[in-house]
């Protein structure tokens, strides 16, 4: 079956599709930060979801405020010089995504705005549900 071609990124195109998450286990949550200084990262740049299969799903946000969902493996943390540095690892407490680490996913909801593409998505797990969204250009992750 095609994409919806009205709910593509313009962009990024429409990436993966969200129900593909549907029945997996999450067994581990990869995060990126951005490193400047003493400052406290704000949250994170990018999220990859580990399944029980091995797959990663890749979640961030678009330079045009789309949120991005591909399938591909976190990549090494990165030096920018006087601009600080990206650091990759495992997630601990840092998400919501923490709290639902061993679930299955139940149910995958994405939202679209015009123009946009996809600028939203929320996974239910079986003790809550975690909302993704582009927030100003930024990855928000919440608990809902």
């Amino acid at each position: 079956m095609e994409p919806d071609k009205s709910n593509e990124c313009p962009l990024h195109g429409a990436g993966v599709s969200a129900q593909s998450m549907v029945g997996r286990r999450l067994v581990e949550v990869v995060g990126s930060w951005h490193m400047y200084g003493s400052a406290a990262p704000a949250g994170p740049l990018d999220v990859w979801l580990i399944d029980d299969r091995g797959a990663a799903i890749h979640l961030t946000t678009g330079s045009d405020w789309c949120l991005i969902i591909d399938a591909s493996k976190p990549h090494a943390g990165y030096d920018m010089g006087d601009s600080g540095r990206v650091n990759v690892g495992t997630i601990g407490e840092e998400t919501p995504f923490a709290d639902h680490v061993g679930e299955d996913v139940l149910e995958a909801r994405e939202e679209y705005a015009r123009n946009t593409g996809r600028v939203a998505l929320e996974l239910t797990f079986p003790t809550g549900r975690v909302r993704c969204e582009s927030w100003a250009g930024d990855l928000r992750l919440t608990s809902v």
